[in-house]
């Protein structure tokens, strides 16, 4: 039993040592200055004297206004609250997360404010302030080229499944005008599904905000747009309601200034006054290339993640495991309890729960790499006490009969004799549990979390090479498995020999 232990705890540390730069990500990780959620004073650089720091929400995958570029956050939103950060001395700290996830995180928060091309409604303003409108946007229908002559304007949506961004001004749009045209929308998560459910035909059209989708053509999406723009509204900052006020005064005088300056105009037409230069003419060596920095640096996180999780989750499930098979019924009670818990509730339920949910109720923000963690080892606990309860009452009862019957009493006959066997049995399942928890560890994208496939989602946002960025994702997911599933086999043969 000892040895077995120290294999996987030697496992876990090989693991830790995969990723010796995972933690300096750069973004979406632990904050390298000490902020909280209520914009407070950071005590390390100054940025115009004040040195004020505050932690910003934005969308993941939302070009032209922000997406990743290189590896580096960039857009039409992000450079402008750069810049007027700049201008009103206070410093930024990003979370990347996506416009729900950025929603939930300011509702926990989690950040002092949103810029993520939202446009100001009178619903959001129930809920949070609005700075000044920065831009005053359109949503725009969009097929793929050729399907022009079929879908020209919008009343030719009859019949057809149009998809639409959650949470957008382009679902209610679509809302709006389902029930007249008569029309199926369905609400995706990101602007890159949306393309790519209208490019592989499982939907007809799209409805989305026209400097994306304009953005969108030029990198060679494929799509078109058709029929006319439909206003959406202006898109402004927004801090919770009697949040933040300095923040959105800053905000207001900054966008005033860059007005003023002619900065503003700069920014605008560096993203969208680029012509149309038509598909990206690089090879697939050079997308991999080109991506592969950012996709290393999601696969250490990856492992990271993994490999801590999986070191804490072994501690929890072997007592867990030990107290459902306990004599005692308050020890069996709360293991019972703990795994039904666990194995019946999704584990991306737990993420949200761990990042959004429990900032309200302890009082403080939860930093993104506790609650991955948290979220993985709880889980992967669960079903590592069920292997162990299943190996260590798979052993022969004979055996323990045997034991007591030469003079052995129940401790000595569970260490000598039963947890021996049990623990040669429960290897393979616990291999086959790593595996599992480090592939579980892509849905902490949903929180922002910066692992590997989070990494090939800000990647095709911005070249819109979507099939080709998830091959080399899978291909870096399947080397690391597969390494690590040898890694571990050769673990269990030395031990198990």
């Amino acid at each position: 039993m000892r040895a077995l232990l120290a294999a996987f705890a030697t496992l876990g540390v090989l693991l830790l040592g995969l990723a010796p730069a995972a933690t300096a990500s750069g973004t979406d990780g632990p904050a390298t200055t000490p902020v909280t959620a209520a914009g407070t004073e950071a005590s390390g650089s100054e940025a115009g004297g004040t040195g004020e720091t505050y932690v910003i929400g934005t969308d993941t995958t939302f070009a032209p206004f922000e997406f990743r570029q290189g590896g580096d956050l960039v857009g039409i939103d992000i450079d402008l609250m750069e810049a007027i950060a700049e201008d009103q001395g206070f410093e930024v700290e990003w979370r990347s997360l996506g416009f729900n996830a950025a929603l939930q995180a300011l509702d926990s928060n989690q950040v002092d404010g949103v810029i993520a091309g939202m446009s100001i409604t009178e619903e959001r303003q129930e809920v949070y302030d609005f700075s000044e409108p920065y831009f005053t946007g359109t949503v725009t229908l969009a097929v793929n080229e050729g399907d022009e002559s079929e879908i020209s304007d919008w009343e030719d949506l009859a019949g057809k499944q149009v998809v639409v961004k959650t949470g957008s001004i382009s679902e209610e749009v679509a809302n709006e005008r389902q029930d007249e045209i008569g029309f199926e929308v369905t609400a995706l998560d990101q602007t890159t599904t949306l393309v790519e459910s209208v490019k592989s035909g499982n939907a007809d059209a799209l409805i989305d905000d026209y400097p994306v989708i304009a953005y969108g053509v030029q990198q060679g999406s494929g799509l078109v747009t058709v029929g006319e723009q439909v206003e959406a509204g202006d898109y402004g900052f927004a801090v919770n309601q009697g949040q933040n006020p300095e923040l959105l005064e800053k905000f207001n005088t900054g966008l005033q200034e860059l007005r003023a300056s002619g900065e503003y105009d700069e920014i605008l037409n560096e993203y969208l006054g680029a012509e149309d230069d038509g598909v990206d003419p690089s090879s697939f060596w050079g997308l991999i290339v080109t991506s592969l920095p950012s996709l290393l640096n999601g696969l250490g996180n990856t492992l990271l993640v993994t490999g801590i999780s999986f070191v804490l989750a072994m501690v929890l499930g072997l007592a867990f495991g030990f107290m459902k098979i306990a004599r005692n019924p308050v020890l069996r009670g709360i293991a019972v309890t703990f795994i039904s818990i666990f194995r019946g509730t999704p584990i991306l339920v737990w993420a949200f729960f761990f990042y959004f949910g429990l900032p309200p109720l302890i009082g403080v923000p939860v930093n993104i790499w506790v609650a991955g963690v948290m979220t993985l080892t709880f889980n992967g606990a669960a079903y590592i006490a069920e292997i162990v309860r299943g190996a260590v009452q798979s052993v022969d009862p004979g055996q323990a009969e045997a034991s007591r019957s030469l003079g052995l009493g129940h401790g000595k006959t569970m260490q000598r004799v039963v947890l021996p066997q049990a623990f040669k049995m429960m290897t393979p399942s616990l291999i086959n549990q790593l595996v599992i928890m480090l592939k579980d560890s892509s849905l902490l994208l949903a929180i922002g979390f910066a692992e590997l496939l989070y990494q090939a989602q800000q990647i095709y946002a911005a070249n819109f090479r979507v099939t080709e960025v998830l091959l080399i994702a899978a291909l870096l997911y399947f080397i690391a498995i597969t390494a690590l599933t040898q890694l571990a086999n050769y673990v269990d043969r030395k031990v198990n020999r």
